[in-house]
């Protein structure tokens, strides 16, 4: 017999442990090439995102300034916030106008100057067909934006047209009016305001109890924006339906100025299942400027006719400082999601109602620049579209409902 010396025998196990290897592994398959994803061009996405959802807009100052000053608001003006081209451009579908009433038509005439202010909106429609389109529910927006038309739903600024009397609220309604804020710059007779220090009725009157339920009934949103600290737990408290703050910020980033709501404020707006809809105003976003400007003002009290000190003001007015940039209305609209949660925030810029915008939200036209902002910030599409219009529209169609109850 013969036996297999010690090198075949490493020779053999050799082999066969090199097929196995083979067997086992098979032959290598060719690499899978991974194609990193396209980046997403936030800025042109967001363009695309103001075209794509319903933009509603809680207060546009209009119609009062028009009344100042006519103009074609059909074609893009030389002044002012708000036009067709501008809110084309921006993809605001849903303006409020505001149908202001100055707090000196209190007892003087308020009830004419709305209905006035109501025709010409309801003009603006009937001129331009084409263009406008008069909007009193949630759904009238929906069937407008598919026809390619800017909706303009109306909400009263001051309840001083109310005059005492209930039946105005019916009348009111009847012409459109869908949300009224509560007063305006001065205590009236049925709210008294963040503005006036006198307070007349310790927040709401006797008979401001009695117009909250008839706007209840009616389906009038209650707006809280402007009304002093005391009338705003109170009217939160007499609503049966959810209440807005058509055009008010945070009093966290301005502490001490009333007009804007504070965190408790906020948090109870959420509870409420409401909506704060954000002021775009530079004084109601910051601060910082303030101080200089108080104090280059003082100056001029002592100096009227000191030319280099006027000219320091109007440039300091004019400066990042005090306009600040429209990541500061991203800012505010955190907070409140902080606070409240996504679903209890909006838009209402007071477009044509505030002197000075921030940085890059100065018209209609540039709303797009603060959903870029927001998709920077890691808002999801969903989120946006809920600010855009989808809360107001929740609050809004709860308040019909609660109506028709």
């Amino acid at each position: 017999m013969i036996y297999p010396t010690l090198d075949t025998m490493k020779s053999s196990l050799l082999t066969i442990l090199i097929y196995f290897i083979i067997s086992c592994n098979g032959p290598k398959k060719p690499t899978q090439e991974i194609v990193p994803p396209i980046p997403i061009d936030l800025a042109d996405e967001a363009k695309k995102l103001s075209k794509k959802f319903i933009i509603v807009d809680g207060h546009v100052d209009l119609p009062y300034r028009l009344r100042n000053k006519m103009e074609d608001i059909s074609v893009q003006t030389p002044d002012g916030h708000f036009d067709y081209v501008r809110a084309k451009n921006g993809g605001l579908d849903a303006p409020f106008m505001s149908i202001f009433i100055p707090a000196e038509f209190e007892n003087n005439g308020a009830m004419q100057l709305a209905q006035e202010l109501i025709t010409s909106v309801e003009k603006l429609c009937t001129d331009h067909p084409d263009k406008f389109a008069l909007a009193k529910t949630p759904q009238d927006i929906e069937n407008n934006f598919a026809n390619n038309l800017i909706s303009l739903p109306m909400g009263l600024e001051n309840s001083a047209p109310v005059e005492g009397k209930l039946d105005n609220l019916n009348i009111l309604f009847d012409r459109g009016i869908r949300y009224i804020t509560l007063t305006h710059a001065k205590d009236n007779h049925i709210s008294d305001s963040s503005y006036d220090q006198k307070y007349t009725h310790g927040g709401l009157s006797p008979f401001g109890y009695k117009v909250i339920e008839r706007m209840n009934q009616l389906g009038i949103m209650v707006d809280v924006s402007h009304v002093s600290d005391s009338a705003f737990y109170q009217a939160v408290r007499a609503s049966k339906a959810p209440v807005i703050a058509s055009h008010s910020s945070c009093r966290h980033f301005t502490p001490g100025f009333e007009r804007n709501v504070s965190d408790e404020m906020i948090r109870l707006i959420g509870d409420n299942n409401g909506v704060i809809m954000i002021n775009f105003g530079s004084m109601f976003l910051t601060q910082r400027g303030k101080g200089p400007i108080k104090k280059l003002q003082e100056k001029m009290k002592t100096n009227p006719n000191d030319v280099r000190i006027k000219a320091e003001l109007d440039s300091l007015k004019k400066s990042s400082l005090v306009l600040g940039d429209l990541a500061l209305v991203a800012d505010h609209i955190d907070r409140v999601v902080e606070i409240a949660g996504i679903d209890h925030v909006g838009l209402g810029s007071d477009f044509d109602g505030v002197g000075q915008l921030p940085i890059g939200l100065d018209d209609a036209s540039k709303l797009p620049n603060l959903i870029h902002e927001l998709l920077k910030r890691d808002y999801s599409t969903d989120d946006i579209e809920k600010i855009c219009s989808k809360n107001l529209f929740r609050v809004w169609n709860k308040v019909i409902d609660i109506a028709d109850q």
